[in-house]
């Protein structure tokens, strides 16, 4: 048995290639039951998500699995074999037990680090295991990289820090204000950057949200998403009121000129009110003129592109430390497997050597009289079992420490025809 992944994934495929080959989860079932009939596949299950799609197999012959895997996937998307390969990877064996864990472990992903990817490897497992497509083998793996992607979260910070300017916004409000639950926020736009302000302030704790934006019936579609808190909103007539009453406030609209500059606050602003401003748009939503005013803060792009940098600096270096730990897991699953494949070959020797033990020990016992042998049997046994599991200890032991497939096999493929351990089998099951 061999362990194969093929699919493809932000690093190797558009994102038009990656929707044709989208699996959700309703037609996972057809879709591991397809590639399970295939000849040389014995285990298979789909990882997929907006990131990539990938299919983990245990397969009898690996270039015909591998081939099996490559059409399923070119007929599920409708495309051409030739069309979807270059855009397919294909790993094998101990190169795709690292991957998998690198990939649970979030050192694949296109956020380094992300937590999300861990879940999706714990429901592919899930899936795998309910339409039965995981069994012995791939169950072992799986259980071994969510294991990794568990030690990587807790033993290295590699999830931690802001890594997108929506993050770092929030992250930077959360330092300055201390305390984002007790704050009136305000957000100008509710575009796809303003709802991810609004994520991670709600994912901080935050609760008093005013939306600022031009359009009213934009602002209800960016609050549905959230239906857990009470967003308010508020048409661009109303900007300078919320302005002036809030404590933070996150720009993130299209605009081409600044809505807000010196002299529009200076009118609404208190003597004295501390205000910050935490401008996430290109071009700038708030006049750099701002910085004049007293007890008024503001924090652009470039400010937080720094907070951004500096996190994944951090990150880098956590996913080398991440790295040991995932040497160490992939170790422990080829130790397992090492010694699933030589299983059958070690039994066999040992049923094989036991039958002899006792074909002899029974003529022995014979011969002595039956007086004696009652008396002695006990210890003439223990004294044949410790002579055969002595001389078993070293073929064993070597043959489960080859680290070379290639080389365990041939050794395997030797004792077995020194010893017959063929013919002893079909001898057995006859």
């Amino acid at each position: 048995m061999n362990i194969a992944v093929v699919g493809l994934s932000h690093k190797t495929a558009p994102v038009d290639v990656r929707e044709k080959l989208s699996i959700p989860t309703p037609q996972m079932e057809t879709a591991i039951a397809q590639l399970c009939s295939c000849p040389h596949i014995e285990e298979a299950t789909i990882l997929s998500t907006c990131n990539r799609l990938e299919v983990y197999v245990v397969t009898s012959e690996i270039e015909q699995g591998v081939r099996e895997v490559s059409q399923f996937l070119a007929d599920y998307g409708k495309i051409s074999l030739p069309q979807l390969r270059p855009y397919l990877f294909i790993l094998l064996h101990q190169d795709a037990v690292m991957h998998l864990m690198r990939v649970a472990a979030g050192l694949d992903s296109l956020v380094l680090g992300e937590g999300q990817i861990l879940a999706q490897v714990k429901h592919t497992h899930k899936v795998g295991q309910q339409y039965e497509g995981i069994k012995r083998i791939l169950n072992h793996l799986f259980k071994q990289a969510i294991t990794a992607g568990k030690r990587v979260r807790t033993e290295t910070s590699i999830g931690t820090g802001a890594v997108s300017i929506s993050s770092a916004a929030v992250e930077l409000a959360q330092i300055k204000a201390q305390n984002l639950a007790a704050s009136r926020i305000a957000l100008l736009g509710a575009g796809k950057m303003a709802r991810l302000v609004v994520q991670h302030l709600l994912a901080k704790g935050a609760t008093q949200i005013c939306i600022v934006n031009r359009s009213l019936e934009s602002a209800r579609e960016l609050a549905q998403q959230f239906p857990s808190v009470e967003l308010q909103l508020h048409p661009l007539s109303e900007m300078m009121q919320v302005v002036c009453t809030s404590d933070l406030v996150f720009t993130a609209t299209a605009a081409t000129d600044p809505l807000l500059d010196r002299a529009k606050l200076e009118t609404v602003l208190e003597p004295h009110r501390p205000l910050q401003l935490f401008d996430i748009s290109v071009p700038r939503n708030v006049h750099a003129d701002v910085n004049e005013l007293p007890n008024v803060q503001v924090f652009n792009v470039d400010d937080l592109k720094a907070v951004v940098a500096q996190n994944q600096e951090s990150r880098r270096k956590m996913a080398m430390e991440a790295e040991s730990i995932l040497e160490e897991e992939v170790e422990a699953f080829e130790l397992w497997w090492r010694s699933l494949e030589t299983v059958s070959t070690i039994s066999s020797l040992r049923d094989k050597v036991e039958a002899i033990r006792e074909q002899e020990l029974e003529k022995a016992l014979s011969r002595l009289g039956s007086e004696f042998a009652e008396k002695h049997q006990e210890v003439i046994e223990a004294l044949t079992r410790g002579i055969v599991n002595k001389i078993l200890h070293d073929p064993m032991v070597q043959l489960r420490a080859q680290q070379d497939i290639e080389t365990r096999r041939r050794a395997m493929q030797t004792l077995r025809l020194l010893f017959n351990l063929e013919a002893a089998s079909n001898e057995q099951f006859s």
